[in-house]
């Protein structure tokens, strides 16, 4: 091992908070860690597509390594922090069944956030979330798997709760999910398993609250109710999931749904890892951080993204948006940078450019700057170019767009194939975890041969 020259910065999350922060100290005399429990970075904003068999879950993922080929001095490890000892400023790695300790000098927290079930375990056991890659892909053979069953279910009530798709939260992921969902089983299911099973297949959006979409004006609320319905999506309003079982749910006012589908897309709540850092949570169990984005009493300790929680200039915390956790994560990383010339740091000021919302095919509803209030097709065309801009890598850029043209114009959906992972004998007992085996450098700083000079180099 060779000495280490420069700082070294521990990035945990490879999620737009921790990518654009360890693009950001990409190439600058730092050295930079970045730790995810996956080797992509998942453009999440998609995933409904890849759930609803419109994308390949490649198009969707960037291999991490790749991003930073050409940067140096940062370099990549795979595994789940399990421990942050802010003390002696070092975490504790879980990696294909070894544990490691990683030293920093800074350290930038951005694991982002899980799904909030509000304390109804009942839907938490049998609800189908959307936070990662491998929900989709679950989603997407839970779903395909059930119109298979359908087609040859002699019960004809059986066949259509197994053709019911129920989607809960009326936020911009609620509605992409139910529109995508529709045409999937419109233009696409209902044609090839139809003339077997006989029944006509639905889809539900379920809102515990009276409206849609709540952060967006009035007119743009009504203008997504109506594009919804006029899909054919049933909306179900100012009544929520009170109880869920595998093959029904029941709604406050008494009202039984039978489904084998549950959709959850009602809040997200701050990553477990929170309680890492040993500090009182705010709302939503995120970390209260400074404007600069650390954390009050952990020295050089920061918070990003969906972990973070700071305010704005009329007290309400900034929302648990993509935009968000990128400026927030640059931040971080020019604050690092700046601490380290001893200059003084700068605080967050989010420039945002507004929210929009898509429903399906022509439909969609959006607020420019929060001045111009776009719907149906003109937004569409604008949500489809922001989004496509902001994935990442050109080759993902083109596929997304070629198979975008494509479902426009033939209304197919071609990742139709159930595919699900068995694993290999040989990686059971790879995987198998090995007791408290550690790596070289992690046993030297248990013994107490501290290297804390010594350099591992190693980190839309």
């Amino acid at each position: 091992m060779n000495e280490r020259k420069h700082p070294r910065v521990v990035i945990i999350g490879a999620g737009f908070g921790g990518l654009y922060a360890a693009r950001a100290l990409a190439r600058k005399p730092v050295d930079v860690l970045l730790i995810d429990r996956n080797n992509f970075h998942t453009f999440t904003p998609l995933l409904y597509q890849v759930a609803t068999s419109g994308l390949d879950p490649s198009e969707v993922a960037y291999p991490v390594r790749n991003i930073f080929r050409d940067s140096a001095n940062v370099q990549f490890l795979m595994g789940e922090v399990t421990a942050i000892d802010h003390e002696a400023r070092r975490v504790t790695v879980r990696t294909n069944g070894v544990t490691r300790v990683e030293p920093y000098d800074y350290l930038i927290v951005a694991a982002g956030s899980v799904t909030n079930y509000f304390g109804n375990d009942d839907v938490a056991t049998h609800a189908f979330e959307l936070k990662n890659l491998a929900d989709a892909v679950v989603l997407r053979n839970h779903i395909l798997k059930l119109f298979e069953r359908a087609a040859w279910a002699e019960d004809q009530d059986y066949a259509a709760a197994l053709t019911t798709l129920v989607v809960v939260g009326g936020g911009p992921t609620g509605l992409e999910m139910a529109g995508a969902l529709y045409e999937l089983q419109k233009h696409v299911l209902q044609k090839e398993y139809g003339p077997l099973c006989d029944v006509e297949a639905r889809v539900i959006l379920v809102e515990a609250t009276d409206r849609l979409l709540h952060p967006y004006p009035d007119k743009l609320q009504r203008a997504a109710l109506r594009q919804l319905e006029s899909l054919g999506v049933e909306v179900v309003l100012d009544n929520p999931v009170v109880e869920a079982a595998h093959d029904h749910i029941r709604l406050r006012d008494g009202r039984v749904i039978p489904t084998h589908t549950l959709i959850w897309a009602a809040g997200v709540s701050a990553s477990p890892m929170a309680d890492t850092l040993g500090v009182d949570r705010a709302r939503g169990g995120r970390i209260p951080v400074a404007p600069t984005m650390e954390v009050a009493g952990r020295d050089r300790v920061y918070v990003v993204g969906d972990m973070a929680y700071l305010e704005d200039e009329d007290g309400a915390p900034y929302p648990m948006l993509i935009p968000v956790a990128k400026q927030q994560g640059i931040l971080a990383a020019k604050n690092i940078l700046r601490r380290i010339k001893r200059e003084p740091q700068e605080n967050f000021r989010y420039h945002d450019r507004g929210i929009m919302a898509t429903i399906g095919r022509n439909r969609a509803v959006a607020w420019i700057y929060y001045r111009v209030q776009l719907t149906g097709f003109i937004a569409w065309v604008a949500w489809l170019g922001l989004h496509l801009i902001t994935l990442m890598g050109f080759r993902n850029r083109l596929n997304v767009f070629i198979n975008w043209v494509w479902n426009y114009l033939t209304y197919d959906r071609s990742v139709r194939i159930i595919l699900e992972h068995q694993p290999h004998a040989a990686d059971r007992e790879a995987l198998a975890p090995r007791g408290d085996q550690t790596s070289a450098s992690s046993a030297k700083e248990e013994a107490g041969v501290s290297e804390p000079e010594v350099g591992k180099r190693a980190a839309v």
